[in-house]
């Protein structure tokens, strides 16, 4: 006999764990050092996941640590805001790695911010080397 109630429970362990892992990062390189370093998860608020907006990129200023689609490389890539300007009337952002000597090559559009790391008594939430089983699995 089916257990429906057995069913359902295994389903929404199932979404919990998928929607939880949508919100989970592995930093691949040391751009980020000493905040974040490789093999490191970080916790991470969506755009829009599924229609829902966790956070708006609009709203996003100087300091936050940001994923963002970049057009000079073909992964997603966790940098901090630096500066916020105007160009043209379009609100633009310059993004560096903590770690890097310069800013990352172009500016960001909003449209290019996926998700923004969540922080807790302002220092980012992460989990330290977990990441290094998905970067080995990857063979990163």
């Amino acid at each position: 006999m089916v257990d429906y109630k057995e069913i359902a429970s295994y389903i929404i362990i199932l979404a919990v764990v998928l929607i939880a892992a949508q919100h989970l990062n592995v930093i691949v390189s040391g751009s980020m050092e000493p905040v974040f370093y490789r093999g490191d998860i970080v916790v991470v608020e969506k755009s829009d996941l599924l229609g829902l907006h966790e956070f708006n990129p609009k709203d996003v200023k100087e300091g936050d640590i940001v994923v963002y689609k970049a057009t000079w490389y073909n992964q997603p890539v966790i940098h901090r805001i630096v500066k916020i300007v105007e160009i043209n009337g379009t609100t633009m952002y310059e993004i560096k790695g903590d770690n890097n000597n310069r800013s990352d090559p172009y500016y960001v559009h909003v449209d290019q911010i996926k998700d923004r790391v969540v922080t807790w008594g302002g220092q980012p939430i992460k989990i330290p080397y977990i990441g290094n089983i998905s970067l080995w699995l990857r063979g990163l």
